[in-house]
């Protein structure tokens, strides 16, 4: 049976995924705006409203279902965090539920 780790080691878990999910929310903006590239509405929202729940309740999701316990943000969250990032760097989207051949 696996043994959880001590209660300060899961804290400085926590503590590390919040600030790497900070620092990816305040890169994935700044590269928007260095590129000169326009997010909509819905995409600056976004980044602001995770970026406001992370640094206030460590993590911006609630139901432990949409992600890992150590996580600070859940896997969907992740996902369009990686695409705004793609769209600041000028990638282009892959298509949603397409695979390669």
């Amino acid at each position: 049976m696996k043994q959880k780790p001590p209660a300060d080691q899961r804290a400085k878990q926590k503590e590390a995924a919040k600030r790497a999910a900070l620092k990816a929310l305040r890169r994935a903006r700044k590269q928007a705006e260095v590129s000169g590239v326009k997010l909509s509405d819905w995409e600056g929202e976004f980044l602001g409203s995770v970026e406001g729940r992370v640094e206030t309740y460590g993590r911006a999701f609630g139901d432990p279902e949409k992600g890992s316990p150590g996580a600070s943000l859940s896997m969907r969250q992740a996902v369009k965090l990686k695409e705004i990032g793609a769209k600041a760097s000028g990638k282009a989207r892959k298509p949603f539920g397409q695979r390669r051949a």
